[in-house]
């Protein structure tokens, strides 16, 4: 709770919610919260205001690099293997597949996910439906994930190219 009771004269003290320091009545705290007794000083409130600035400014910029990104059609069309998946290779599409491999290494504690092949493509995402389409014809499918040796895979990129 962040109000509470001095012993000399019973005065009724309020404290911010963040650093706890005492607050004035009207002098150094934000009237905002007072109806939920949420109390907060003027220095907590003007970093709070920053922060939520600060946090609609990122999705603002992340919104606009995302629409870069969906605008650009050229990329590569990649194989990645797992070594605790041995039959299964993942058919993908990214800007930079080597950057890509660094994301799924992220989540993997053995870091054994291995770029197995790349090709450019002017148009990834149709190079990537295309690859798909090939794969699916002769492997079995989970996903982006097909059942086929890494050969019979780089063969299906080289058909959507």
């Amino acid at each position: 709770m962040n109000t509470s009771t001095e012993v000399i004269g019973q005065t009724h003290t309020k404290n911010c919610i963040h650093c706890t320091v005492s607050l004035q009545e009207g002098d150094n705290w934000s009237h905002g919260n007072a109806r939920t007794k949420q109390y907060t000083c003027t220095s907590c409130d003007s970093i709070k205001r920053k922060k939520n600035r600060l946090k609609r400014l990122a999705e603002t910029i992340g919104a606009s690099v995302l629409r870069s990104y969906n605008q650009e059609k050229a990329g590569e069309v990649y194989v990645i293997t797992n070594s605790a998946w041995p039959e299964w290779v993942k058919i993908g599409m990214a800007m930079n597949a080597e950057n890509r491999l660094d994301n799924y290494q992220t989540s993997s504690p053995l870091r054994n996910y291995v770029l197995a092949y790349s090709a450019y493509s002017k148009d990834r995402r149709k190079a990537e439906a295309a690859a798909h389409q090939a794969a699916e014809k002769i492997a079995e499918r989970r996903g982006e994930w097909f059942k086929m040796p890494v050969g019979q895979a780089k063969e299906c990129i080289q058909h959507g190219l």
